[in-house]
Formats: structure tokens, C-alpha cells, sequence
């Protein structure tokens, strides 16, 4: 893998576990696609370095169980600053 690469990956990991992020929120600030995103921390990160990738899964795992409340969070609150 490429360095350059591999740097992007460990720097989008810690990121992700620092800030307690979703996929989308951490590829805006790191300016790179959240299918990117995902890809690194879904395969990449795994050859690197196995440990922090079962602790980004978990927040992953995280994120997907409760993204149904947090898109009704957003439509509730759309409409509530149209009114």
C-alpha cells in the first residue's frame, strides 16, 4: 500500500475515534468521499493495523444502528426552521 495512503488511512481512523464522527462528517474534513472513507476504515485499516480497526468497527456498528433516529432527528428539525 502506499504511504501516502496508509497515512490517510491511520490519520481517518483516529479522526473518526476522536471526534465520535459519522462516515460523512469525517470525509467533509478531511475533504475525500465517504465512499473513501468507508473504504479505508472497512479494508484498508484491517492490513494496518487490526486493533484500531475492531475499535473503529464498533463506532461503525454504532452509527448504523442508531442512523434511523438521527435522519428523523434532521427531518424534525428541517421542518421546524421552516416554520
Amino acid at each position: 500500500m502506499d504511504d501516502r495512503i496508509a497515512n490517510r488511512v491511520m490519520t481517518v481512523a483516529n479522526s473518526i475515534l476522536k471526534s465520535k464522527g459519522t462516515v460523512r462528517s469525517i470525509a467533509a474534513i478531511h475533504g475525500v468521499s465517504k465512499s473513501t472513507v468507508h473504504k479505508d476504515l472497512t479494508e484498508r485499516l484491517y492490513e494496518l493495523d487490526i486493533n484500531l480497526f475492531d475499535e473503529v468497527r464498533k463506532l461503525l456498528d454504532f452509527n448504523k444502528s442508531v442512523r434511523h433516529l438521527r435522519g428523523g432527528h434532521s427531518t424534525k428539525l428541517k421542518y421546524l426552521h421552516k416554520k
